[in-house]
């Protein structure tokens, strides 16, 4: 945070405590007695008087109160724009020490499933049920809690693999994390509206399901200077390098005419983040066993 927007909030803290604790002390100076009296404002509403009475005393301290508490709050803790505070405390060492309170507790339970091999911790049930707490935990957020996924994010249940299914495969994707990248237009960014129209309906074609006979034709040329160098010569996609295959029922995107024109047009760019840091490998091992039991 700059200077000017530390001093800029630091002054609007004090400034309300302090107002608060004028506001108190300059009503109760203006009070004409300390207890109470039938002495009323000298208006009424509809039959209903205001007495001219002080606030009870528990009320006044507790104001009081309430004022000290906040500033020895801001002494101790940071709340003072870039003031530290007198305990140091932030809240990432807070977390940090939380997690590895957390990793002390739980390791012990992580660690007795981490030497297993994937195909091998995916039968065993125990395990299984932390994998689907590690999973609605780290990734439903995306995949969704049962794992079918979403527009954009892939669905784990099925047989349809973007950088491949095999133990090791799914326990890379989790560790390190991928990154999908569809440039616009393929190697063809200056492509013509009819070139998008021809290798669409081409690749519409590889399901029997081309809009336009010629032009799916016509694509096919197009197709192979634009697309096969991710998606091979038949359609199929390449695992090594996250590129769908087009020739199944299965679409990241969807598989309309629009929405594939759409991907051909802008690109896509996808990411799945790297939990290695996040999680132990104990942990991922765990949770990519639980991935490879979705679909195995």
């Amino acid at each position: 945070m700059s200077t000017f927007w530390s001093i800029w909030v630091t002054v609007i803290v004090l400034g309300t405590v302090f107002g608060c604790w004028w506001l108190l002390w300059a009503t109760r100076k203006g009070q004409t007695t300390d207890t109470e009296t039938d002495r009323t404002m000298g208006h009424a509403f509809d039959g209903i008087e205001e007495y001219d009475n002080p606030l009870p005393k528990w009320w006044f301290y507790l104001f009081i109160a309430t004022c000290v508490f906040a500033l020895g709050y801001l002494a101790l803790y940071p709340g003072l724009g870039n003031y530290k505070g007198l305990l140091g405390w932030t809240s990432t060492n807070q977390w940090e020490a939380e997690v590895a309170e957390a990793d002390e507790k739980y390791g012990e339970i992580y660690a007795q499933y981490g030497n297993t091999a994937i195909p091998e911790l995916a039968q065993d049930e125990d395990a299984m049920k932390i994998g689907q707490r590690l999973f609605a935990n780290n990734c439903s957020v995306c995949h969704g809690t049962a794992a079918r996924g979403q527009v954009g994010f892939p669905n784990l249940t099925d047989d349809d693999w973007l950088w491949g299914g095999e133990p090791d495969q799914i326990l890379h994707s989790i560790a390190k994390g991928r990154n999908g990248n569809m440039t616009p237009k393929g190697v063809m960014p200056n492509m013509t509206n009819e070139q998008v129209d021809q290798v669409v309906n081409y690749v519409l074609s590889f399901s029997g399901r081309e809009l336009d006979a010629e032009a799916a034709k016509a694509g096919e040329q197009v197709f192979a200077q634009a697309c096969v160098a991710c998606h091979g010569a038949d359609g199929t996609g390449m695992a090594a390098m996250g590129a769908p295959n087009l020739t199944d029922n299965v679409w990241l995107y969807g598989s309309t005419y629009e929405w594939i024109k759409e991907t051909v047009v802008n690109g896509r760019q996808n990411q799945m983040p790297a939990q290695e840091g996040r999680l132990t490998d104990d942990q991922i091992q765990i949770l990519a066993a639980y991935v490879y039991s979705l679909s195995n």
